[in-house]
């Protein structure tokens, strides 16, 4: 008999518990449909508020990594106010000072959790407002080398010269050496070139650099240099420098130019461009034998 009556008081405080949940949820039925509604409009507005700050920074900023980070936070920024709206809709006792402190908290709380996230966002946003590169400029990340097709938020993007897309995390970006090859509007090239030893230096000097400056590409300022670098095994080692445009293809196209200048030149001129020489003694091996040599120490 006890039990029975422990099982319909249970089964009373269930239906409470049920019936007084479904009261709440209808009456709040309206607050969270009206809060649904907020993010749908929130989500329109967002892309209202992106299109608006695409036209602000082409109009205002020349930076194009500038441009992105104003597009990028203007639309993350409206998301944040949108989701703000809808919490203290969907949530009444819920204030605006309560919202922040508990925006505040969850960033903390999601901040310890997902803190590679969080450090490559920020390593972005501080690539964005330095620029130590911009979109097309030529760079090299670690192992990596080519063109800046992105700079986002989260990651670098980087177009190989073979075609190939790689994203870079911008934490590894922001913290690596960068060397932007098309940071100034001109590029040195060394090329190295080894002549016979019976060459006279003057001439040989005078030769590659008439060469060198007969290609059209090759900038004047600065000039072409020609020096006379190391004594080599079987040639004296000369290193030409001049200065193009620092792109890539150009550096690559025009150094094929240099080094088909410099070979006609050097053979209208009768400059030997040496093989490697190696001298090679033969000696009678019966007057530097082992055996005579014991011989003679034991006698």
């Amino acid at each position: 008999m006890q039990n029975l009556l422990r099982q319909e008081e249970l089964l009373n405080q269930v239906r409470e518990k049920v019936t007084a949940f479904a009261t709440d949820a209808i009456f709040s039925l309206p607050t969270l449909l009206l809060a649904l509604a907020v993010l749908l409009i929130t989500r329109s507005v967002a892309k209202l508020v992106r299109s608006a700050a695409q036209k602000v920074g082409a109009r205002t900023l020349k930076s194009l990594s500038l441009r992105q980070l104003l597009v990028q936070t203007s639309y993350a920024a409206a998301w944040i106010v949108g989701i703000l709206l809808a919490s203290i809709i969907a949530f009444p006792n819920l204030n605006i000072q309560d919202a922040i402190a508990l925006l505040g908290f969850g960033s903390v709380a999601i901040g310890f959790a997902f803190q590679d996230i969080f450090k490559n966002f920020l390593s972005g946003i501080l690539l964005l407002l330095q620029e130590p590169f911009s979109l097309g400029d030529q760079i090299i990340v670690g192992e990596f080398e080519g063109t800046v097709a992105e700079i986002a938020l989260r990651s670098t993007q980087i177009r190989t010269y073979q075609g190939e897309l790689v994203v870079v995390p911008n934490s590894i970006v922001f913290t690596s050496p960068v060397q932007v090859r098309t940071g100034r509007p001109q590029r040195r090239t060394d090329l190295a070139i080894g002549v016979d030893y019976n060459t006279p230096l003057p001439k040989a000097i005078k030769t590659l650099h008439d060469a060198t400056t007969s290609i059209e590409e090759i900038k004047s300022v600065p000039a072409v240099e020609v020096d006379v670098v190391s004594f080599g095994d079987s040639s004296i080692d000369l290193l030409v420098r001049y200065w193009t445009h620092p792109e890539q293809k150009s550096v690559r196209r025009i150094k094929t130019q240099v080094m088909v200048a410099l070979k006609q030149a050097c053979d209208q001129a009768d400059i030997v461009i040496p093989y490697p020489i190696r001298t090679v003694y033969h000696f009678d091996q019966d007057d530097y034998s082992d055996n005579m040599a014991i011989e003679s120490v034991n006698n």
